[in-house]
């Protein structure tokens, strides 16, 4: 990938010292590998608790090495996560062989792909708070003093890292990995649109049913740079993971071999007392967002590093996507908006050589510290380019866009904010006809039956994190507007979100939420609708003083649910713009850049 060194050399960012570095890779007499698990088992009162340890494997040599937990997010009602036991055996296996003692244990998980479209779907985003406080329940009552967790989906991924930063005990992400192509190189999106198709009449049920039998061939997350391909990625621009975590096959000998050297890596770190919040600094979630631009990542990314950073203390803020992106091309031409598939970019060396280009154009922060011990600097300072003649990631003089794809829009029908993502392919501006939906069902079963056309904007409300309540993702919709060729000529916006593989000219987080009285919910059908990516702006063509009468007589919803998880989840959950978080957080000191 070539490189033009001299471009943005105003914006070139320090690298740190060596001495920095040297001083997080010596361990320090003050560290105590067994600083949490001591707690439990050393002792003449906590006999009772080797005792039931003994049970479970425990010999008395094990009581004197730094606990391990190995959090895996295994199950097997998804592709993407079916395999991850027998990752999780082989991080496992790596923590024991470096001296540790590991202990295995799982959260629960659900599956986007299979929920979508349906009331299930809400159970999406909850899950992502579910997964977090169940690694922080387990690690806390059973004293792990170092942790390794393992996520193969959207969710479960931000759950992971979110309850790592709240810990903060040496930790390491590991990736399940994504799935390989399906025949023809399809994924689950080709799913989704091949039945927008059959509602158009473009696909016929025999291709529907060859389509829904071949693109899912096996184990691994969705096959584009969707969600959970852009959590990873971010997570090991992040430094959460080992280099090259993000970039290889579910099914593959590199995938336990990174899981094995990622449960040898945990207790180096515990060792060295190198902890997350080392690690996830503002200056490393900075590298996770440029990262994510050149890889035309998803907009759920905005809304999991948001809530990440809450966790970890650091201050981080839709604006800090705006400023970041205003410099940061997108560089992969990578699916849903794109040609090319994970596989694919894996096949030519995976992120690291695109994060090395961003390094050496200035585009990244080189001092940061990652989960190897060392420098982001140093963990990149021997990888290449990609080979010759490659057309996936392009080089910066001819990008895929000359700035971000993630554009943050204002206006009174966000006054809080909302996330579009526009490659440039669909175009930078876009007015309509507003048609109005109050559920997502409602809206797809008006797509499928013919009544959206050209110039409309779908607008689908009560949909956000408190009126779905768990911001449903609106692939069935988006799908269904491509699948029916309207993608260049019909918008969408919600309160809701979006999965990594809709495209199109959409635009979700709308802030405040229509369920707690946001303009979202004044918008009525007919109204004219503006998105402008250039100006960043989203506005309803409607007077003020109409609105004002509209704000009078509105009247808020009942709730979804009134008992249960989603009934707690909505009574705690902030806004999208905060990044959708529940509970108290608590800011912690972090290192400054």
């Amino acid at each position: 990938m070539p490189r033009k060194p001299a471009r943005r050399a105003a914006t070139k960012l320090p690298l740190a010292k060596p001495a920095s570095v040297r001083k997080a890779k010596v361990k320090s007499p003050a560290v105590d590998p067994r600083a949490h698990s001591r707690l439990v088992v050393d002792g003449l009162a906590q006999t009772p608790a080797r005792a039931m340890l003994r049970a479970v494997g425990y010999t008395d040599a094990d009581f004197q090495r730094p606990s391990i937990g190995i959090a895996s997010t295994w199950s097997n009602i998804t592709p993407c996560n079916v395999h991850l036991d027998g990752l999780a055996s082989a991080a496992a296996a790596g923590a024991d062989s470096a001296g540790g003692k590991s202990r295995q244990f799982n959260t629960i998980t659900v599956s986007d792909g299979i929920s979508m479209g349906s009331p299930g779907m809400r159970y999406s985003l909850v899950s992502r708070e579910v997964i977090a406080d169940s690694i922080e329940v387990v690690a806390g009552a059973q004293g792990f003093d170092g942790l390794v967790a393992i996520g193969g989906c959207d969710k479960n991924m931000p759950g992971c890292l979110m309850a790592l930063a709240r810990l903060n005990r040496p930790a390491v992400f590991v990736y399940g990995g994504t799935i390989r192509p399906g025949a023809h190189r399809r994924d689950i999106v080709s799913v989704f649109e091949a039945v927008g198709g059959r509602a158009a009449g473009t696909v016929s049920a025999a291709t529907l049913h060859e389509v829904e039998a071949t693109a899912i061939p096996g184990a691994g997350s969705c096959g584009g740079m969707y969600t959970a391909n852009t959590m990873a990625s971010a997570i090991e621009a992040l430094g959460m993971s080992l280099p090259n975590s993000s970039a290889q096959e579910a099914v593959s000998s590199g995938k336990t071999d990174d899981c094995h050297r990622a449960g040898e890596a945990v207790v180096r770190l515990v060792k060295a007392g190198l902890t997350p919040r080392m690690i996830m600094t503002r200056a490393a979630f900075e590298n996770a967002i440029v990262t994510t631009i050149a890889l035309a990542g998803s907009t759920n990314a905005v809304l999991h590093l948001l809530a990440i950073a809450r966790e970890a203390g650091v201050k981080l803020s839709l604006d800090d996507f705006t400023r970041l992106g205003k410099r940061s091309p997108v560089l992969a031409d990578l699916r849903p908006s794109g040609k090319y598939l994970m596989s694919e970019l894996i096949e030519i060396g995976g992120i690291r050589p695109l994060m090395k280009a961003l390094l050496d154009e200035g585009l990244l922060h080189g001092d940061v510290l990652t989960v190897s011990g060392k420098t982001l600097a140093e963990d990149l300072k021997h990888v290449g380019d990609y080979p010759a003649g490659q057309d996936i990631v392009r080089p910066f003089d001819n990008p895929v866009k000359a700035d971000s794809h993630l554009v943050v829009l204002y206006g009174n029908l966000a006054p809080e904010g909302a996330v579009a993502k526009i490659t440039g392919k669909e175009g930078l501006e876009f007015s309509g006809t507003a048609r109005v939906y109050n559920s997502e069902e409602a809206s797809l079963q008006a797509i499928l039956d013919g009544r959206v056309k050209a110039g409309d904007v779908v607008v689908i409300r009560y949909e956000g994190p408190v009126g779905g309540p768990g911001m449903r993702e609106m692939l069935s919709p988006t799908g269904a507007i491509m699948g029916r060729g309207l993608g260049d000529q019909v918008a969408l916006i919600t309160d809701g979100r979006f999965s990594g593989g809709s495209h199109g000219f959409v635009v979700g987080h709308v802030s405040p939420e229509a369920a707690v009285g946001g303009p979202l919910a004044l918008v009525k059908t007919g109204d004219r609708i503006t998105i402008d990516a250039r100006r960043r702006e989203l506005k309803l063509q409607v007077s003020e003083r109409e609105l004002a009468a509209r704000r009078k007589a509105w009247k808020a919803p009942k709730p979804y649910a009134t008992t249960g998880v989603l009934a707690k989840y909505a009574a705690g959950v902030s806004s999208a713009s905060l990044g959708a978080v529940t509970g108290p957080v608590i800011a912690h000191k972090t290192r400054k850049k």
